[in-house]
C-alpha cells in the first residue's frame, strides 16, 4: 500500500476545537464548522467523564473535553493492547443516541460502488466472514501541543493512541460476494452515522471520508473490540476500520461504505485533515491525513528513577509497516542504545513494545527514543511545522526528563 504523499518527509484531520461542543444547530453548530468568524471562549473543564465514556477508567485519562479525552502517558507502562476503560474518544460531532445499541445487530450499512450494491444488516455481516487484527488507533493531531504556533484542536500529547484489537469481516470479503468494484472507482468512502443538526448542509459537517483504493485489501468493517461488542464512544454497533491509517479514516457509525470515482466533497475531505504550512487554508491539492508515519515515546519512568538498575519502558509503531529497531537516548539524543522489543508481534498494524534495561546514577536524564520501521524510515528529531498540528513523530518533542535522587 502506498505511503501518503508527504511535505519534507513523513505523512495526515479536521480538529476544529469548536466542533466538540457542536449544538444541534443554530449560530452554534455554524461557528464550529469555521462558516463565520469565531468568537474565543474560555474553554470548559470536566470534573468527571460524560455518561457516554462513564464506564471508562478515570485515574488514566485527560479530560480535555466531552468528545476530547486523552490517555495518561504512563497509563500504557509497557501494554501491547490497550485496555477499552483507558483508550482516549475523539469525536468530530457528537456521538449518536445510544438507542443504536439496543440492537447492533440491526444496524444497516449500504455498501455502494460495487457490481450489485445492497444494503446489509451486522447480522448478516457477521454470517459472511470474520477475522482479527491488531491495529494502532491514533488521532492525527497526536502531538499536537508540541507546536509553538498554539495549533488549533485539542491540545494532545502523546495520549491521543493506543493499540486495539478489532473483530469483524474484512471489506474485500464483502466486495466480493457483492459482486466485486465497479468499473473506474479509485477511493474507498465511509460515511458515519453521525446526526446532522437541520439548516446545514450536511457536506460541511458530515463525517466521510476517502482513502486511496488500495485500503480496501486490509480494511474491515468491525462490530467488537478489543473482544467486546464495540460501544458508542468507539463507533459501534459498527465501525469502518483501516489499518495504518489516521483515526479520522475509520469512519464510526458507518452507514455508508462506496467505492467511487472521487474522493468525497465533504468539508472534513477537501479541506480538513489537510497538510499546509503554517497560516494557509485547507484545500484538496494538499496531502491528507492518510497512513501513519513511524513513532515512538517513552512510557516509564516519567518524572522520577531510582538510583541503579532502571528499566525504560515506551511504545513504537510503523502505521503500515513493522517497527525493526528502537533506540533510546538518556542524554536527549547525544547517544543511543539499542532498546529491546518485548511481547507478541501482533503484526505490522500493531505497536511494540520496548524496553531498555540500565544503569542510572543521580541527576537528570533526558529520555528519548527514536524507532525505524522494516523499509529504513526512521524518526526524525524535529516535527514538521504545519498549521494544524498533525503527524507530529519528531522524537526531541516527545522525549521526558527524569531525575535520579
Amino acid at each position: 500500500m502506498p505511503a501518503s504523499p508527504m511535505p519534507p518527509e513523513p505523512p495526515q484531520t479536521l480538529d476544529n476545537p469548536a466542533r466538540r461542543t457542536l449544538l444541534k444547530g443554530g449560530v452554534g453548530a455554524v461557528a464550529a464548522l469555521g462558516l463565520m468568524p469565531l468568537i474565543p471562549v474560555a474553554r470548559a473543564s470536566l470534573d468527571t467523564l460524560p455518561d457516554y465514556v462513564a464506564w471508562k477508567r478515570q485515574q488514566d485519562l485527560i479530560l480535555h473535553g466531552r468528545e476530547t479525552i486523552e490517555t495518561q502517558r504512563g497509563a500504557i507502562r509497557s501494554g501491547v493492547v490497550t485496555p477499552s476503560r483507558t483508550l482516549f474518544v475523539r469525536n468530530n460531532l457528537p456521538a449518536p443516541d445510544p438507542s443504536i445499541n439496543d440492537d447492533p445487530d440491526a444496524w444497516e450499512v449500504a455498501i455502494e460502488g460495487v457490481n450489485n450494491p445492497r444494503n446489509l444488516t451486522v447480522a448478516e455481516l457477521k454470517r459472511m466472514n470474520v477475522t482479527s487484527v491488531a491495529s494502532v488507533l491514533q488521532c492525527s493531531g497526536n502531538g499536537r501541543a508540541f507546536f509553538p504556533h498554539g495549533a488549533s484542536g485539542t491540545q494532545w500529547t502523546v495520549g491521543a493512541a493506543g493499540c486495539v484489537v478489532w473483530t469483524g469481516v474484512p471489506l474485500k470479503h464483502v466486495i466480493d460476494e457483492l459482486g466485486g468494484p465497479a468499473d473506474g472507482v479509485r477511493f474507498l468512502t465511509g460515511t458515519g452515522g453521525e446526526e446532522i443538526p437541520e439548516g446545514l448542509d450536511p457536506k460541511d459537517i458530515m463525517v466521510e471520508r476517502s482513502v486511496p483504493l488500495e485500503a480496501m485489501e486490509t480494511a474491515l468493517l468491525a462490530w467488537e473490540m478489543n473482544d467486546e461488542p464495540l460501544d458508542l464512544a468507539h463507533g459501534g454497533p459498527l465501525r469502518l476500520v483501516i489499518p495504518g491509517y489516521y483515526g479520522v479514516n475509520n469512519v464510526k457509525y458507518v452507514k455508508r461504505v462506496a467505492l467511487t470515482e472521487e474522493e468525497t466533497e465533504a468539508r472534513i475531505q477537501t479541506s480538513g485533515y489537510r497538510i499546509r504550512e503554517v497560516g494557509v487554508g485547507g484545500s484538496p491539492d494538499q496531502p491528507s491525513m492518510w497512513e501513519m508515519n513511524v513513532k515512538s515515546w517513552v512510557t516509564l519512568p516519567l518524572e522520577s528513577a531510582h538510583e541503579g538498575r532502571n528499566l525504560i519502558y515506551g511504545v513504537a509503531f510503523g502505521g503500515t509497516r513493522n517497527v525493526d529497531r528502537v533506540e533510546v537516548s538518556l542524554d536527549g539524543g547525544e547517544s543511543w542504545q539499542d532498546a529491546e522489543l518485548i511481547g507478541p508481534d501482533l503484526g505490522p498494524y500493531a505497536w511494540r513494545p520496548f524496553v531498555l534495561a540500565t544503569e542510572l546514577s543521580p541527576g537528570d536524564y533526558r529520555i528519548v527514543s527514536r524507532a525505524t520501521d522494516e523499509d529504513g524510515n526512521s524518526q526524525p528529531r524535529e516535527r514538521y511545522e504545519n498549521e494544524r498540528g498533525y503527524l507530529h513523530n519528531g522524537w526531541e518533542d516527545h522525549g521526558v526528563t527524569v531525575t535520579v535522587a
